[in-house]
């Protein structure tokens, strides 16, 4: 039997999952967890042939950080990401820390049963694109990549001077973006272009600006 970790903070999303896998003929359920902070521990001291992570778990720790630093000791363990942000970071930082497939959550049995056999069968599976959602009065799809960069920060919190600093651009080039985005979307002022940001899962600032 295939053994499985489960990483889930959502206890009827978990509950879930656990379903799907103690139902299926060939897996087996090796544990589970809310949080991505112990995954690397129960690798240490348990045997897990496949991880089923989200990216934001319980007690702040990041499935996808998590993933990295498993793949570092235990190469051959495939982890599979599933998550429900629609955040347009995390394929491409997923790919990066050596996730062997991503996908979207509100899968059923049989597709989180296929991309766990075709994982283990070597194909690294990833959406083409994150999920498309609305922002206000535009769509998700028609932010650049420079204007996400700016948002995500916005959500951290951080002033027009921090964002110039940080992504090496200046003052009034930052100022512009807002503006821009703020048009575009309808919102009123920053607070609430920022908000709704963060509420929709578009943008979600959880790591260190330098990394």
């Amino acid at each position: 039997m295939i053994r499985v970790l489960l990483v889930e903070d959502d206890p009827m999303a978990r509950q879930l999952l656990e379903i799907y896998v103690n139902k299926s003929e060939n897996y087996e359920l090796a544990g589970s967890m809310e949080s991505a902070l112990f995954a690397e521990v129960f690798c240490r001291t348990h045997e897990v042939d496949v991880i089923l992570m989200d990216v934001c778990t319980s007690m702040n720790a990041n499935g996808i950080d998590a993933a990295k630093e498993i793949k570092k000791h235990f190469p051959d363990i495939r982890i599979i990401i599933i998550t429900s942000q629609p955040e347009c970071s995390y394929i491409d930082r997923a790919r990066d820390a050596g996730v062997d497939s991503f996908w979207y959550k509100s899968s059923t049995a049989e597709e989180i049963i296929s991309l766990m056999d075709r994982t283990l069968a070597g194909e690294r599976i990833y959406p083409d694109n994150t999920p498309q959602l609305k922002l206000g009065d535009t769509w998700s799809v028609e932010f650049s990549d420079r204007e996400l960069e700016v948002l995500r920060l916005v959500v951290a919190g951080e002033t027009d001077a921090g964002i110039a600093e940080k992504l090496f651009i200046s003052v009034p080039t930052v100022k512009s973006h807002v503006q821009h985005m703020k048009n575009r979307t309808g919102f009123r002022n920053r607070t609430e272009l920022a908000v709704k940001a963060r509420e929709s899962g578009l943008v979600i600032f959880d790591q260190k600006p330098e990394e």
